[in-house]
Order: structure tokens, then sequence, then C-alpha cells
């Protein structure tokens, strides 16, 4: 698929951002969390914007954004409809719960059930998110079992992060939670190498000799369906050079998961205003490393409808 950078902002965005809310709103509501009025504005302040920055880059992609409402109708039927309900949805419980933590000082009561609701339907939302792309038989890549379990991996991890950047810049004690970011980081690595290794070995379920009917020797295009690219090709058979992909997969690795790893696993080890350092520079990078693995997991994936073409 060709990778437009709408699409991936809002896919690194809004996984972060729904990760953080999910987090942050369920410590808050437990009690994990001081109920410091500065210490709301900014984690609820930040999982907010990367939310709703993400939701909005994905308008950018549609031909006619001014008509993007008219999504939240098809809820029934529309994994992409109901994305949006959870969205919208879980945005107004978090903004009900900054409002109790940030001008009352309280994050318990009400406030507390609606931080809970808040953790609820951010993870709903980013199930939604996964099942767009893993409901979509043509492409194989992302028709997988592990399409989803990815995504809320992905969301907890980065989340996960980025929280603890924000702990450890109020001062509190992030040992523990960098060591748990730092044990997300090795699962995500874990899991993303079996994507790639299960996308290997299903590249695809069709050929053009089953999309034809014709068993018997090898089925193959005598003239091209047209004498140069146009929108199918472009937006559903994008080419990646093999050389470029296995760079670009080196890269996230390295800033996705290994050098948060070890960052993290630094911070959950000294503590103090080192720990503050590791985490925030970790936060970072692997938002940045996840910016290059959404654009491989868009760039990599091919639709069925490309075997028209004789590829």
């Amino acid at each position: 698929m060709h990778p437009a950078f709408s699409v991936i902002a809002f896919t690194v965005c809004s996984g972060a951002g729904f990760g953080l809310l999910a987090l942050v709103s369920a410590g808050a509501a437990l009690g994990l969390i001081p109920a410091d009025r500065l210490l709301g504005f900014v984690a609820m302040g930040l999982g907010l914007a990367l939310a709703c920055g993400g939701l909005l880059s994905s308008t950018a992609h549609l031909g006619r954004p001014e008509r993007a409402w008219r999504a939240f109708s098809q809820w029934r039927s529309s994994w992409l409809s109901r994305e949006g309900v959870a969205a919208v949805a879980t945005i107004f419980a978090a903004v009900a719960l900054a409002a109790g933590w940030v001008f009352l000082g309280r994050t318990d009561g009400a406030f507390a059930a609606a931080g809970l609701a808040t953790a609820v339907l951010s993870v709903a939302t980013v199930c939604t998110t996964a099942m767009i792309y893993a409901s979509l038989k043509p492409i194989a890549a992302w028709h997988s079992p592990l399409t989803l379990p990815a995504y809320l991996l992905f969301s907890v991890m980065t989340g996960a992060g980025l929280l603890t950047a924000v702990l450890a810049v109020f001062g509190l004690d992030v040992r523990g939670l960098a060591a748990a970011a730092a044990a997300l980081a090795l699962a995500g690595w874990l899991l993303k190498r079996a994507v790639w290794h299960r996308n290997a070995d299903h590249p695809g379920v069709s050929t053009l000799n089953s999309a034809t009917g014709l068993k018997g020797g090898t089925v193959r295009s005598l003239e091209w369906p047209h004498t140069e690219e146009n929108y199918i090709l472009k937006e559903m058979g994008y080419r990646i050079a093999r050389k470029h992909a296995l760079k670009l997969r080196r890269i996230a690795q390295a800033l996705a998961f290994a050098l948060p790893l070890v960052l993290f696993a630094l911070a959950a080890l000294v503590g103090g205003p080192a720990a503050m350092v590791a985490a925030l520079v970790a936060a970072v990078v692997q938002l940045a490393g996840m910016l290059v693995e959404r654009w491989l997991f868009f760039a990599e994936a091919k639709h069925t409808v490309t075997l028209y073409y004789g590829r």
C-alpha cells in the first residue's frame, strides 16, 4: 500500500495517545498517580493532544474531509465508523477526568469512574483501529491474527514510555514503570519479528492460477492493462526495494525497540535525574522508530488486485 504520511501519523499518534490515556487514567482512578493538578494537565493534555491530533491527521487522506462526519452513521457494519464513535466517547470521558483533576485536584468518586471509563474506551478505540486493517482479506499482511495484538501492544508500549517520561519530569519514582516499559519494548520487538516471519511464510492467499480458476500450467498476462502507473498501482501496489526494506527494518528495530529497551532499563536501575533524561530520550526515540515501523506496515502490504497487473 502507498504509505501516506497522514495515515502513518494517525496510527502512531493516536496509538500512543490512547495508550497514554488508558494508563494515566487507570493510574489516577486507582490512586497510583498523585492528584497533582499540573501533572494532570500535562499527562492528560499530552494524551488528548496525541489522540486528537492523530484522528485529525487521518482526515487529510480523505478526498472530501468535510464529509468525514458521515462515517459515524455506519457503526453497525464499519470498523472505521466504530473507531470514530469509540474515539469520541473516549475523549468525552477523558475530558471529564481532566476537568476534575486539573480544576478540582480530584481523581476520586465520579472522576475515578470517568478515569476507568477512559481506560476501557481507549483500549476499545485501539481495537477498532486494528480491526480496520485486520478485516481486509485482500491484504494478507494485515489479515492476520497478529494485527490486533500488535496494535494493542504497541499502543501500551508507547503509552508506557510517555507516562514514564512525564512522571520522571515531575520527580516521581519511575523505576518500576521504567522496568515495565523496558519489558513492553522487548515484547513489542519479539511480536514485530513474529509478524515479519509470518508474512514471509504467508506472502499472499491468491495467485493468478487461483484467481482465474485455471489449475494447470502457469497463468500470465499477455499484455499490461495500462501503459503507465495509475491510482490502483500507486495506492494498492506500492513497491519497495528489498535492500531498502531490510535497512528500514533495522532502523525500526533499533529506534522503536532496542534503544528504548536499554534506556528504560537504565532508568529503572539508576533513578533520579539520570532516569528522567533516559526516559525522555527513550520516549522520543521510540515514537520516531514507530513512524518507521508504521511506514513499513503500509509499504510492505500488497493488495490482491495487483495480480491483475502481473505482480
